[in-house]
């Protein structure tokens, strides 16, 4: 047997050492993530025939299934939007998502609708962790136990970190959102992207984001390869790509997800490539049993509440219309002159034949309450008057609903500040549904 000499053995060392890197360099792996945005409790199939959890659960499963490597990923505001989850605040909706599979998720502002303290208990009945990094307490705790996750997906090792949306004041009231507040984005993932990069060979944002922090995110945070957002409600057309990295959302409501095809180097820890697709949950899809088991156990709680007649309609109302009908419905039945919703607090359609009652919890799924004051015409924006003529000295009297009030120069709001309601109505839900049983069928205003 030939033995080498020592510079020989070292030669030999730098050989072995110069072919390994090579190799780490040349490695590519795969990794397909399933996403979900916003799918706010929508446990029965949409009017137009999608989504449905039950289907969404057989969807998942499939993809992940014909996956190599595969993480699902949920990106906030699962609860909110259906009677279930309005009537039972949230947790039932929790319960049926873990059979989803999900290996992450993050919270959206939403979460907030029942009271910062509902939280905790979404947090313990989730059995996958949720993740989010800026949102803390006055003394800097965070509401959740983690910023981010070190996931593993066929040895491919992926960080998590969530991120909420600094817009979580001007989304939530004071009663709901208590002393938590948002640190800003950028920078705070940015000192967790430090923290988790050793550990990881490619670092997802899994956040619930306004579109102008998305597009600060893609391009401040260069060691970020994926963003998986949501909160606009909107999917992207195609995913937005910058430099070594790529950003995704889909629709809301669970009528589809995505899935997002990646190849990721380990060595230079970046995605080297990518294909999205945006996949429809449809009728074809065969609902899974135990989702479908849990829905029914849950629906049937409801039905006595929601499942009830309460008027016909001559057409279908989108959504600006049901706006119009809702504040028609809030200044008659107050004897208002003026009424103000912001059109994000109309959460659906309203159907051309039989009206349930369900239609409209899911048209108004927020417990928000009817508010009254009366104002100089002075002092109503333009947003409220809407070019009607009003005399300044004039009085006049005003509803809006309690969210409307305690954000009133947040986006979407009425443009003012200091306009107090001393009248407080019960929910708006409840008077909407009033109205529309006295009116009997709903046309179109004349």
């Amino acid at each position: 047997m030939c033995k080498l000499n020592p510079s020989a053995r070292f030669a030999a060392f730098l050989l072995a050492f110069a072919l390994s890197v090579g190799t780490a360099q040349a490695e590519i792996r795969s990794l397909t993530i399933l996403h979900t945005n916003d799918l706010h409790a929508r446990l029965l199939p949409l009017e137009d025939g999608r989504g449905g959890f039950a289907r969404l659960a057989t969807a998942l499963e499939h993809e992940r299934r014909a996956s190599e490597a595969c993480l699902i990923l949920n990106a906030g505001d699962l609860v909110q939007g259906s009677p279930v989850s309005t009537i039972f605040r949230g947790v039932p909706v929790y319960e049926i998502a873990n059979l989803f599979g999900f290996d992450a998720a993050t919270l959206g502002n939403h979460e907030f609708d029942y009271g910062w303290q509902t939280i905790p208990k979404f947090l313990t009945t989730a059995r996958y962790p949720v993740v989010v990094s800026n949102l803390v307490d006055g003394a800097g705790k965070r509401m959740t136990d983690k910023p981010y996750v070190i996931l593993k997906a066929r040895g491919l090792r992926v960080g998590v970190i969530g991120a909420l949306t600094g817009d979580l004041p001007s989304l939530t009231t004071p009663k709901t959102r208590g002393d938590w507040r948002i640190l800003p984005v950028v920078e705070t993932v940015r000192r967790y992207v430090a923290e988790v990069r050793p550990q990881a060979d490619l670092i997802v944002l899994l956040s619930h984001l306004s579109p102008a922090e998305e597009t600060q995110a893609l391009e401040q945070l260069d060691q970020v390869g994926v963003i998986v957002s949501g909160h606009a409600h909107k999917g992207l057309d195609a995913p937005i790509p910058f430099q070594d990295r790529v950003l995704v959302r889909v629709n809301a409501y669970g009528g589809e997800f995505g899935r997002l095809d990646l190849k990721v180097d380990t060595a230079t820890k970046k995605m080297v490539s990518y294909t999205h697709k945006r996949i429809p949950v449809d009728a074809s899809i065969a609902p899974n049993e135990a989702v479908s088991g849990l829905i029914a156990k849950w629906e049937a709680e409801v039905a006595k509440v929601v499942d009830v007649p309460i008027g016909e309609s001559v057409k279908e109302f989108p959504r600006p219309e049901v706006r119009a009908l809702m504040e028609r419905a809030m200044a008659e039945m107050t004897g208002s002159q003026f009424a103000f919703i912001n059109q994000g607090g109309v959460r659906d359609a309203l159907p051309k034949g039989r009206l349930m009652a369900r239609h409209v919890w899911n048209v108004m799924p927020f417990d928000n309450k009817v508010v009254v004051g009366t104002f100089k015409g002075r002092q109503l924006p333009e947003a409220v008057t809407r070019g009607r003529k009003v005399d300044p000295d004039g009085d006049y009297r005003f509803v809006t609903s309690d969210f409307n009030a305690a954000n009133q120069n947040a986006p979407g709001g009425f443009g003012t500040t200091g306009l107090v309601f001393p009248e407080e109505g019960g929910l708006l839900r409840d008077l909407f549904i009033d109205w529309i049983k006295q009116q009997k069928v709903l046309k179109p205003a004349d």
